[in-house]
């Protein structure tokens, strides 16, 4: 699958860049590889373009850029955006993809994401440490250089307004993940859902540090086979990498925070603190605590709870809350546990009960009727997105009535000419009937469509089918998407409903909404 990486870069010499992704380099050390002559060394493969600059004068013209809007003059200042798309390895055995192709492909995304920005575009094929791994490197001037026409995701001046500076945003990054993983269903490449958090996140850093740290390790066993001992270990593991195994196990066998940090306290010596509705974790040998953000959402607050909850769904019950919401609902549900209660409140119900506490708490809904404005601006939010499919699919079926009539008219165009030459027209006709009637068909269809005459070519009708069936294809997501949604909010809003009401709600009701939007 494709990944993005992002790097912010403080530093003036834009050259540097250039230099990094033209010659080779020790990827551990990040230090220029020489010939016996102290030479740098050329990349064996590589495929090189500019975005509103010649590639080879990137470092000059963004200096130019930056004198002209005065900007990027302080050592603080983001100077540069080095943006990496890695593919899939498999992308190049299994789908064909080239280090040509990935230029290609990056290129366009390039001119998309970044008008008016000066861009280098640079695939390499060789990978980290010659993994193979195809991926394209894209360096920007955090200065626009020329104005751009405004996009609908553009919603500030810095986003399409010359001399302002790039901002990589949430809501940037998850507009450029997207349009990544659009390309790769396009082009039948291996991916990803790049929106979803990392569940084990490894940082460029760690996973050098596993590479390094298991080379160490291999020469240290080997001595020691050497010496005829046997080695205690194989496998190198990062402190993070031990935390999230440690983790892992101690989750297992816990049915509540409290048992979790006791036994990662006892038996590990780690500690486990929740700051700002986040886990952070002090490994013995460390210092500084380690976040559940660099671990990844597998060993956060959240992920963990709901596996403590699973095991004892009523401990829901007991969870402090800000929210007004989840304390009634907790209220409601204690008091249905009562004897009144007692004999129709089944284990199923009360599951139900707390995994709809659990909802409320995990998206923060703080009244119910926050709960049903959701619902409603799902609705009109699901519905909006349905008419703009609609209009779109009827777009693209304009377009291939074009580009099918444009075609047969080309392509019988000659035999006709031929015909209106010919001396025995009847004759002609007769021979060449079938090619006669398509071009006159089509020349029929083209001069009630463009009545001025004035045609759209064949190149501009595939490129604008190919950007309306990438739109068609993110709306066909976010709708798959939004219906889930909504079909989850249907689902709170009723078992709330009964809940409050101090009603055992029905589990079919979780299947009877949301039909009437999935058209």
């Amino acid at each position: 699958m494709a990944v993005l990486k992002h790097i912010k870069s403080r530093n003036a010499d834009y050259s540097a860049a250039i230099d990094y992704l033209l010659f080779q380099h020790d990827e551990k050390t990040g230090k220029k590889i020489l010939d016996e002559f102290d030479r740098s060394i050329l990349r064996e493969e590589f495929y090189m373009d500019g975005l509103n600059c010649d590639p080879l004068s990137f470092d000059k013209e963004c200096q130019i850029t930056n004198a002209r809007f005065h900007q990027n003059q302080k050592p603080s200042e983001i100077k540069s955006h080095h943006y990496i798309i890695s593919f899939d390895p498999a992308d190049a055995s299994e789908c064909d993809l080239t280090g040509e192709k990935a230029q290609a492909l990056c290129l366009e995304l390039v001119k998309k994401i970044f008008p008016g920005y000066q861009a280098l575009v640079v695939t390499h094929t060789d990978g980290h440490n010659a993994s193979g791994n195809i991926h394209t490197h894209i360096v920007i001037n955090s200065v626009r250089k020329y104005s751009a026409d405004r996009e609908p995701y553009m919603s500030q001046p810095h986003d399409h307004e010359a001399g302002y500076k790039h901002r990589s945003t949430d809501k940037f990054l998850k507009y450029f993940k997207q349009e990544v993983m659009d390309m790769c269903h396009r082009e039948g490449l291996h991916q990803i859902d790049l929106l979803q958090p990392t569940e084990v996140k490894i940082t460029q850093a760690e996973y050098m540090a596993k590479q390094s740290g298991q080379e160490q390790l291999e020469k240290i066993n080997q001595k020691i086979v050497e010496d005829g001992l046997t080695p205690t270990s194989t496998v190198f593991q990062t402190q993070k990498q031990y935390l999230r195994n440690v983790i892992d196990a101690c989750a297992a066998l816990s049915d509540s925070f409290e048992e979790f940090h006791s036994k990662l306290l006892e038996q590990y010596q780690i500690s486990v603190t929740e700051h700002r509705g986040r886990y952070s974790y002090l490994h013995s040998d460390r210092q500084k605590r380690i976040s559940e953000r660099s671990l990844g959402t597998r060993y956060g607050k959240q992920h963990l709870e709901q596996t403590f909850l699973q095991k004892n769904p009523m401990a829901v019950l007991y969870i402090r809350s800000h929210l007004r919401l989840v304390v009634d609902l907790q209220s409601n549900v204690k008091a249905m546990q009562n004897s009144a209660y007692a004999r129709r409140v089944k284990i199923t119900n009360l599951q139900q009960m707390a995994n709809n506490i659990m909802y409320v708490q995990e998206h923060g809904i703080a009244t119910q009727q926050d709960l049903k404005n959701q619902v409603l601006s799902s609705k009109t939010e699901l519905e909006k997105l349905q008419a703009q499919l609609t209009r779109h699919t009827a777009d693209r079926k304009r377009i291939n009535s074009q580009i099918h009539y444009t075609g047969q008219y080309f392509a019988n165009k000659d035999v006709y000419s031929q015909f209106v030459k010919s001396t025995f027209k009847g004759k002609f006709r007769k021979e060449h009937a079938s090619e006669i009637q398509a071009y006159e068909e089509a020349r029929d269809w083209l001069k009630s469509f463009y009545p001025d005459g004035n045609m759209t070519g064949m190149k501009m009708l595939k490129e604008q089918r190919s950007k309306l069936q990438a739109k068609i294809d993110s709306e066909k997501k976010s709708i798959q998407s939004l219906k889930e949604k909504l079909k989850e909010l249907e689902t709170a809003d009723q078992n709330v409903d009964a809940i409050l009401q101090m009603q055992i709600p029905e589990p079919t009701q979780q299947k009877t909404k949301s039909k009437e939007y999935e058209r």
